[in-house]
């Protein structure tokens, strides 16, 4: 189990590896020390870069927070697995590489599909659960991720901007102004940075993601520990009707929509929603009356 001292911010936090099964796994870790700590599950081409810092920071402040590459992606060993039930195998064992046999996770977008599959076959390994910007498996329209994927990222090729100002924005004046915010924000990190997914990595992980569409829905009654869902009102990646249907397969969830956003509604609301993710992964540790108001 980890023993690293306090880092206070995620630009400043070193990178380290760890070697499980034959895989050697980039991550960062960051915040108090902990038995349980938050593992952080990250998005389609997603690096260690890719972390909203405001984010991270802020549920650092009072938890234990680790990223990690998954295999074949940024710094970690290996190639890209195939489907998304071998990328939620890596990720337990990484989980359980660092000693932990009880963790909460924050995830989005694959990275939530990968934590779904991740808890079907290990329902006692995750206390709490984060899933934004993510479905369930077999979810309606999921398969199309794919053509929207391509597309926004021609658009973004073609105004020289960063796809994700596309995949996970509105491009009303509202959205624009927060694709470059959070663009912004993702630079902050000045030395020691990941290296970006490769083409080819980037392509099996988009076909991973559609065969998670595509497949037999997965018995999500067995998440019977808190979960918070949360989405923007129009996402066009993972469409948000899709939070909805999670709200109503995993017993007892809870599910906040953020109005004129999309994909990356938590990035644009960040201000809005760290407070509420904060609470709700430290609610075991305050009384529930110190938690802000659901929105």
């Amino acid at each position: 189990m980890s023993s690293s001292p306090f880092h206070a911010s995620y630009a400043h936090a070193p990178t380290k590896t760890l070697t499980a099964d034959g895989v050697t796994f980039a991550y960062r870790e960051l915040g108090p020390v902990e038995e349980v700590p938050v593992v952080f599950f990250m998005h389609l081409a997603g690096t260690l870069d890719n972390w909203d810092p405001r984010i991270v920071d802020a549920i650092a402040q009072h938890r234990h927070v680790i990223t990690f590459d998954q295999r074949g992606v940024g710094r970690s060993s290996g190639k890209v697995p195939a489907t998304l039930e071998s990328a939620a195998d890596d990720a337990y064992s990484f989980i359980r590489g660092l000693g932990y046999s009880t963790i909460d996770v924050f995830s989005f977008s694959m990275g939530g599909m990968i934590a779904q599959d991740l808890i079907v076959p290990h329902p006692t390994l995750v206390r709490r659960l984060v899933l934004t910007g993510t479905g369930p498996r077999g979810g309606k329209d999921m398969d199309k991720v794919v053509a929207t994927t391509y597309w926004d990222v021609l658009r973004a090729t073609l105004t020289r901007s960063d796809p994700k100002e596309f995949l996970f924005f509105h491009r009303d004046a509202a959205g624009k102004k927060a694709a470059k915010a959070f663009v912004n924000r993702l630079g902050e990190r000045a030395v020691d940075r990941d290296r970006d997914i490769r083409l080819s990595a980037f392509q099996t992980q988009l076909t991973a993601i559609a065969k998670f569409g595509r497949s037999a829905p997965s018995d999500l009654s067995v998440i019977t520990g808190p979960t918070l869902i949360a989405n923007g009102d129009d996402d066009r990646m993972v469409p948000s009707v899709l939070s909805s249907d999670l709200h109503r397969r995993i017993p007892g969830s809870e599910l906040i929509i953020y109005p004129n956003s999309g994909h990356g509604a938590l990035f644009q609301y960040w201000q809005r929603f760290a407070p509420v993710a904060v609470a709700f992964l430290t609610a075991d540790q305050a009384p529930a009356a110190d938690a802000p108001p659901r929105r």
